[in-house]
């Protein structure tokens, strides 16, 4: 009798969840930044640290980790363009300041081992690019002297096109 009443009530329970539909997954709607917003993002970032005297690299991702824009200042030291690549897919694929993330790994609050993985770095200057809760891209600025400034140029560009981005 009881194994009659589990199977009926598991019956019920099924019987009331609607069929998911596979046709739903069929498509999938995202959202990105723009190349003409990532560039002016860029642009913002590079003047402002030439205005302070720096000569840096920006890199733009967008949400997936792709290269939108690379904009390296004539004397850039030779890892900037690569390390500001690696301060924006760092602030992307843990979805905080690549600041945060170093100090996160330093406290132990997360593993150290993930500062070992490719392309992931403890260094200032890495920032999302979100709006209304959505992840759409990151940036990253490297070459000033000292991840502090790198970031202060990199939030230069967020305010730049925050007004973009509103949705």
């Amino acid at each position: 009798m009881k194994h009659a009443l589990s199977l009926a009530v598991a019956t019920a329970l099924l019987a009331a969840v609607p069929p998911s539909r596979a046709d739903d997954a069929a498509v999938v709607t995202y959202k990105s930044i723009a190349p003409d917003t990532a560039l002016d993002l860029a642009k913002t970032a590079l003047s402002t640290c030439r205005a302070h005297g720096y000569q840096v690299a920006v890199v733009v991702l967008d949400r997936f980790g792709q290269t939108l824009v690379l904009l390296r200042d004539r004397f850039a030291g030779l890892p900037a363009a690569g390390a500001a690549n690696d301060k924006a897919y760092t602030a992307l694929s843990f979805r905080l300041s690549s600041g945060d993330f170093a100090k996160s790994v330093q406290s132990g609050r997360l593993s150290a081992g993930l500062a070992a993985l490719p392309h992931i770095v403890t260094l200032q200057g890495g920032l999302i690019v979100e709006a209304g809760g959505t992840l759409l891209g990151a940036v990253g600025v490297s070459g000033a002297p000292g991840g502090d400034k790198d970031e202060e140029c990199a939030k230069a560009g967020l305010e730049v096109i925050r007004d973009k981005l509103d949705f």
